[in-house]
């Protein structure tokens, strides 16, 4: 019999076991772990949100397809949420409803790189770009950011990295994992070498409502001579804690939409139409609920630098302006990985957080922590960790 390698692609099989998703397998044998990794938000979608979804199955409205790029409905509220919120002018042409932003990134990576282009990526980055990239037969490539700065852009070394080859250039703000928020200036940097070398940027904008500290979001298609050239991914998933109901967006030049659309239909077809429904009550209901979430995770962002600061022996870190992720750098065991210090904080402390090594070649040496859990978690977890490091003699 034919060995299995015989039988998958090397685009698939050149993709290292992911170290995030090794880490939840693992998290998953034990029990009374505090969970540290889940860059998912706690507890449950707005009731109103849920409602609405129940209402759109018993009036039957979720048993055929929607039309591909989405909910004529869903789209004009998108059109204003856009405007309102991202200073954004796009129509529902513009607009396409996609599986939350993951898929909406693959098929706008699909739609823009060939085999062998290439992708500027900051690094640390998410580490779904990267396989998106792959996926495409695309070549990533990590531009280091400047971490002593809040891992903010380092736009000499952006525009260092852009070859004949270069075709995009990809990131999240604000950014998973490291919580950095790129300014507008730094964005507009970003998008004056695109225009310099005639490159499409894609964008990230998953956590766009929750920054801190006088941070402000900002969206590059707010700026017409930008649109052009700019593929806008956002999501309900952070904002309403929908995870699980998998709906995002695309926003694009009518003309690009049409190609994004040709890789979305063999991906998907369409986004579940109960879930178009469950979103369209998240724009037309009550915005309480995302300011809510917002002073939450503050708060819980303080308490972990809080609680870092008790380990300032072992790790040093830069204070998360957005998102609800934080990056701290490994100051103790000079040399060791991140991966097997964070499989030792899983099996001797009962701490599961994500290696840093997920997240590019300057990822190396952190680890990644989610604040977007409870207070009670976060100190169950730095009460072990600090156990744990004293027992080494750190602390």
């Amino acid at each position: 019999m034919e060995k299995l390698g015989d039988l998958v692609s090397r685009r698939v099989g050149d993709i290292p076991v992911s170290a995030i998703h090794e880490m939840t397998r693992l998290s998953a044998t034990m029990s009374d772990v505090a969970f540290l990794s889940w860059a998912r938000p706690e507890g449950n979608t707005p009731e109103f949100i849920n409602e609405a979804a129940i209402k759109a199955i018993k009036d039957n409205k979720v048993s055929a397809y929607s039309p591909v790029p989405g909910l004529l409905e869903l789209r004009e509220a998108i059109v204003e949420k856009l405007k309102r919120d991202n200073n954004i002018d796009a129509t529902p042409a513009e607009i396409i409803v996609t599986n939350g932003a993951i898929e909406g990134l693959t098929a706008a990576v699909m739609a823009v790189v060939d085999p062998g282009d290439e992708v500027l990526l900051p690094s640390p980055n998410y580490s779904t770009h990267t396989i998106q990239v792959q996926l495409a037969s695309a070549v990533p490539v990590f531009v280091p950011t400047i971490e002593e700065e809040g891992f903010r852009p380092d736009l000499d070394a952006f525009r260092r990295a852009v070859t004949p080859k270069t075709k995009a250039i990809l990131f999240c703000s604000p950014c998973n994992p490291t919580g950095s928020v790129f300014s507008k200036e730094e964005l507009l940097g970003l998008a004056e070498i695109a225009e310099e070398h005639n490159l499409a940027i894609i964008t990230d904008e998953a956590y766009e409502y929750f920054t801190f500290d006088g941070a402000e979001h900002f969206s590059l298609a707010s700026i017409p001579e930008l649109k052009k050239r700019t593929i806008s991914c956002f999501t309900f998933t952070k904002t309403y804690v929908m995870t699980g109901w998998r709906v995002g967006y695309v926003v694009a030049t009518e003309e690009m939409i049409e190609q994004i659309r040709k890789a979305h239909i063999p991906m998907t077809i369409c986004t579940p139409v109960v879930s178009q429904y469950a979103a369209l009550a998240a724009l037309k209901g009550p915005q309480d609920c995302v300011t809510e979430f917002r002073e939450k995770y503050l708060h819980l962002r303080n308490l972990m630098c809080q609680r870092l600061d008790e380990l300032n022996p072992v790790f040093s870190y830069q204070r998360p302006k957005g998102s609800y992720n934080m990056f701290p750098k490994i100051i103790v065991e000079e040399g060791r990985d991140s991966l097997s210090l964070c499989k030792d904080l899983l099996f001797k402390a009962k701490v599961s957080v994500v290696p840093g090594v997920a997240f590019g070649p300057t990822g190396e040496g952190h680890i990644r922590m989610s604040f977007c859990t409870n207070a009670e978690d976060i100190n169950k977890a730095f009460d072990r960790m600090g156990e744990y490091f004293s027992a080494k003699g750190y602390l």
